[in-house]
């Protein structure tokens, strides 16, 4: 067990642990079902078995500035949206709930990254003072798979640093009186195949001992780049873990589209591909949405789904140059799990697969969140960030509300996203627009992958849709719980 540091208030941060073990013959009867034991999803792409590549999903699309930017000031600068934590509430129907009590309270939210952010605690207190938010009652940092090494500002180190602030920040933003616990471990995939079984251990101790009831997960590896269905499974026992001990899993479906990279993390796969472990069926994948805010945070047109493939200014600010390139919520179809029974009722748009996402939050570059950072290897400030590793932590602060409705944790909330979707039920809104269908240029061609459009009900690009969480809340609780 690593050393175990805990923070209370002003200054915060948090600990943890570990075992893994893997154990098939647990797997939930008519929750799954695999295609494939024995075949390789490398092999069945047409591409050589490699070490598995897993990456934190998030985008930024400014320059850091010394006071949180306005959308005023982001249309005016950058040609682009932008929101700040009250727009946000606002846009989810947050109030309400706020002035009921429901903030999370006695609820805790497990953040899991990679390395984790040296100077979390800090600033998430520059984040809550400039926004009028209450410290959370308390975020604790632990490393159950090991120590972290000292912080240095390398590109990993950075990306999954940027990562951490923003789970933090938006998962508080959404849950503002849940506990935080934040798990960092000591390696990526980004190194080799060593990293994602620290995560699955790190996150089975947190699960074996109780320590919360939802999981915010912002990374994925795209399913071909494991060399075999094997090696996907044999990393499944925290999903499993958690679905027997009724601890929701939340995971983001990626930030590529219909495409997703391969093992050098930048070449780009030609054909529509699906990420793990939003593809599990035990996990809850998130895709991203775009919303349409005014300074208020009130809608002045519906969400469509995220897709700034094609927007300039966006493209300019996260890649250098006009795009096209990939910039847009992942979903498809599984290669390595077969429908789920909670998806029977869309057979007609998933076949025999599995479909992601499952729901979908505000993902888009192009109407991004304001968050705040000060580790080393970039500039001090406040920038602009959006994916799905945005659209993740916001659906954690909501399942913690749930959570604390219900009174206990809601466990795996895919069938009740299901049957709510079904019925018809206004906490679930319907995304009726958009796709998720990307263009790019890879070897002096240019490349569309075509992926999948917005329906009513469920689709591949948005899942069931999004949420009015103040209705959804109480749905949820009551049909989960």
């Amino acid at each position: 067990m690593s050393k175990h540091t805990t923070h209370n208030r002003r200054p915060m941060l948090v600990t943890i642990t570990i075992t893994c073990i893997i154990l098939l013959a647990f797997l939930p009867a008519g929750v799954l079902t695999l295609l494939s034991t024995t075949s390789s999803p490398a092999r069945a792409a047409g591409v050589s078995p490699a070490t598995v590549l897993i990456h934190p999903g998030i985008k930024k699309v400014s320059q850091a500035t010394p006071f949180p930017p306005t959308t005023a000031f982001c249309l005016k600068n950058y040609n682009i949206l932008c929101y700040q934590p009250g727009q946000i509430q606002q846009a989810y129907n947050l109030p309400p709930l706020f002035n009921q009590g429901i903030t999370g309270k006695g609820q805790t939210i497990i953040i899991v990254d990679s390395f984790g952010s040296p100077t979390i605690g800090r600033d998430l207190k520059t984040f809550d003072d400039a926004f009028g938010l209450p410290a959370p009652p308390s975020l604790t940092v632990i490393q159950p798979a090991g120590p972290v090494a000292p912080y240095r500002p390398t590109p990993t180190r950075i990306g999954w640093a940027g990562e951490t602030n923003l789970d933090v920040e938006y998962a508080h933003t959404m849950a503002p009186g849940a506990n935080i616990l934040l798990v960092e471990t000591p390696s990526s995939e980004e190194e080799g195949i060593t990293g994602f079984p620290d995560i699955i251990k790190a996150e089975k101790y947190v699960i074996d001992h109780h320590l919360g009831g939802v999981i915010s997960q912002s990374f994925s590896a795209t399913e071909q780049t494991f060399s075999s269905a094997q090696q996907l499974l044999s990393l499944r026992g925290a999903y499993i873990d958690a679905y027997h001990h009724n601890v929701t899993v939340l995971t983001a479906s990626g930030d590529s589209g219909a495409a997703d990279v391969k093992f050098n993390g930048t070449t780009y796969y030609t054909f529509p591909v699906t990420s793990w472990p939003d593809s599990d069926p035990l996990v809850t994948g998130v895709g991203g949405t775009q919303l349409h805010l005014n300074a208020q945070g009130q809608h002045t047109a519906p969400d469509n789904v995220w897709n700034d493939t094609y927007n300039v200014p966006t493209n300019e600010f996260i890649f250098g140059n006009a795009g096209p390139n990939p910039l847009a919520g992942g979903g498809g179809k599984s290669i390595i799990f077969a429908r789920p029974s909670y998806q029977n009722g869309v057979k007609s748009v998933v076949g025999a697969r599995r479909g992601v996402p499952d729901i979908s939050m505000s993902g888009a570059c192009n109407g991004g969140v304001v968050y705040y950072q000060s580790f080393a290897g970039q500039a001090p400030g406040w920038y602009v960030v959006c994916g799905t590793s945005e659209a993740t932590p916001l659906l954690a602060g909501v399942v913690a509300l749930a959570d604390q409705v219900a009174r206990h944790p809601l466990g795996l909330i895919n069938p009740a996203l299901y049957s709510l979707s079904t019925s018809g039920s206004p906490g679930i809104v319907d995304v009726k627009k958009g796709n998720n269908t990307v263009t790019f240029t890879q070897g002096g061609t240019q490349h569309t992958v075509t992926g999948f459009s917005a329906l009513p009900g469920y689709d591949l690009a948005s899942g069931v849709g999004t949420i009015d969480a103040a209705r959804f809340v109480f749905e949820l609780a009551r049909l989960a719980g």
